[in-house]
């Protein structure tokens, strides 16, 4: 269902893609948006997660680099039954994360250093716990190529301004098109991304939530990574926000015209959910028993930490 999902989805964004140049460029802005559609579409299987991670700065590590990072992902892995994904740390203040890959044989989880900074070892769990979730369940290529291809349409919108629209042109639409489509692409690129995310965040909270054994943990860290993301800008995310709705919570200011448009359910919500699913699991909730924040060593994340659950 997911690979149909993914069809469906990059079939949507190269029709907006098309359109976008017919209104630019007329039959002939078509045809080559087709053919740009077509190529990226291709390329954007095979290479989206790296380019993502490029766009980053994402630094990959081991068990040398960051031992304790890698033997927590290793251990949730297994409890996932996944394959141990590829792993990286992203050099920014913001506390978030995220996954990507096309499948689960070739996939990445991604923090940023302020998660590692920020939350306890149990809390970082949860985290990454539902980024493996996002894996199990295949959202991450369809997640990725979303933000490659929806990043291109905003582009292409913006390329509008300049090299698009008169009257003269065979579209019959003329400039007043083309601005329509400078502001309208990036909206509709906005809204895909809306309906790709919010059903999916739910379901890998609670996969998460299963992987760890303790819905609580990711509910403690949602309301810490939420905070911060308010209080701490993400200036690498600012810059492409098409790849907003891949990260657990939300990593933008809302401070530009493109942010106005939520990619996440509200955390409010999701602590909610995961707080029913603590009880149904025969657990109290998290603002109660969550562990209190510790400090990282400066030899790795959690370096001589108690180890958690997974024991």
């Amino acid at each position: 269902m997911n690979h149909l999902r993914t069809a469906i989805l990059l079939a949507g964004l190269t029709a907006l893609f098309m359109g976008v140049g017919y209104l630019i460029g007329g039959s002939g802005g078509a045809t080559i948006a087709l053919v740009v559609a077509a190529a990226m579409n291709l390329f954007t299987y095979w290479n989206s997660d790296r380019m993502v991670l490029s766009m980053y700065g994402a630094q990959e590590v081991d068990a040398r680099v960051a031992p304790d990072l890698y033997r927590l992902v290793q251990e949730l892995s297994q409890r996932a039954g996944l394959p141990m994904p590829r792993t990286y740390i992203i050099d920014n203040p913001q506390p978030n994360a995220f996954a990507t890959g096309r499948n689960p044989e070739n996939a990445a989880v991604a923090v940023n250093t302020g998660l590692l900074n920020t939350l306890s070892r149990e809390e970082a769990a949860g985290v990454i716990a539902h980024e493996l979730a996002h894996i199990k369940n295949r959202d991450t290529l369809t997640m990725t190529i979303t933000a490659t291809i929806a990043g291109a349409i905003s582009m292409l919108a913006q390329f509008g301004m300049f090299f698009g629209g008169n009257r003269d042109n065979n579209n019959g639409m003329g400039i007043v098109g083309t601005l329509a489509m400078v502001i309208l692409a990036p909206i509709a690129a906005m809204l895909v991304q809306m309906a790709v995310s919010r059903t999916r965040e739910y379901a890998a909270d609670r996969m998460g939530a299963e992987i760890v054994g303790e819905p609580r943990y990711l509910a403690s860290a949602l309301a810490k990574l939420d905070q911060a993301a308010h209080a701490i800008p993400n200036e690498q995310a600012e810059r492409n926000p098409a790849t907003a709705h891949m990260f657990i919570v939300n990593p933008l200011s809302g401070a530009r015209m493109d942010n106005l448009f939520s990619t996440h359910p509200a955390t409010e919500n999701r602590i909610a959910a995961l707080e029913q699913l603590a009880a149904q699991m025969g657990r109290g909730g998290y603002a109660r028993q969550a562990q209190p924040r510790q400090a990282v060593p400066s030899h790795g994340p959690w370096g001589g930490q108690r180890r958690g659950p997974w024991g």
